[in-house]
């Protein structure tokens, strides 16, 4: 008829953890309770694809061999939005119209005018993520001409990068 929240208490018994709920006391005979439980878990990364659930119903008044148990399965779907943000430094880059790249130099200056480009891979939320894979593309000829030369490719936090096999082809 009305609906009363529970009073639940999490606590650890033979090794693994259990949440208690009291349903109520006492209990008329022949009572009929539907009960809707939400239920918080943290760390679930590495458990694949589902989580199981083991239920059951215990009386304190009338203990029973036939209190059997009920094992639900619950699809686990973590939830993450990543965000890309990135920027050039200087953002804006203009090559004179006489500049010409000087071939085999190993100075940096006669290949062109150093721009840095700088990107952050974010995770919004709100799960924490693993083994994500960014493939950027970084357009550096055109026309069968040098339009960027790659110098050098760099990664913060612990990530692993692999690069393009044109990266400074000449060794500057």
């Amino acid at each position: 008829q009305g609906q009363e929240k529970l009073s639940c208490n999490p606590k650890k018994e033979n090794g693994t953890h259990v949440v208690l709920c009291e349903l109520g006391n006492p209990m008329k005979a022949g009572a009929q309770i539907t009960v809707d439980m939400e239920l918080s878990v943290s760390g679930l990364e590495d458990m694949g694809d589902a989580i199981t659930f083991q239920l059951q119903l215990r009386s304190k008044n009338s203990p029973s061999p036939t209190n059997a148990s009920v094992r639900v399965t619950v699809p686990v779907e973590a939830q993450a939005e990543m965000e890309l943000r990135g920027n050039s430094l200087p953002e804006t880059t203009v090559l004179p119209t006489s500049w010409q790249e000087v071939e085999g130099s190993r100075r940096l200056e006669d290949h062109g005018i150093k721009v840095e480009h700088v990107y952050e891979l974010h995770n919004k939320g709100p799960s924490t993520v693993s083994g994500v894979t960014l493939r950027l593309a970084v357009p550096h000829q055109l026309g069968g001409r040098i339009l960027l030369y790659l110098l050098e490719l760099g990664t913060d936090g612990g990530m692993n990068c692999t690069h393009h096999a044109d990266l400074n082809p000449a060794q500057v």
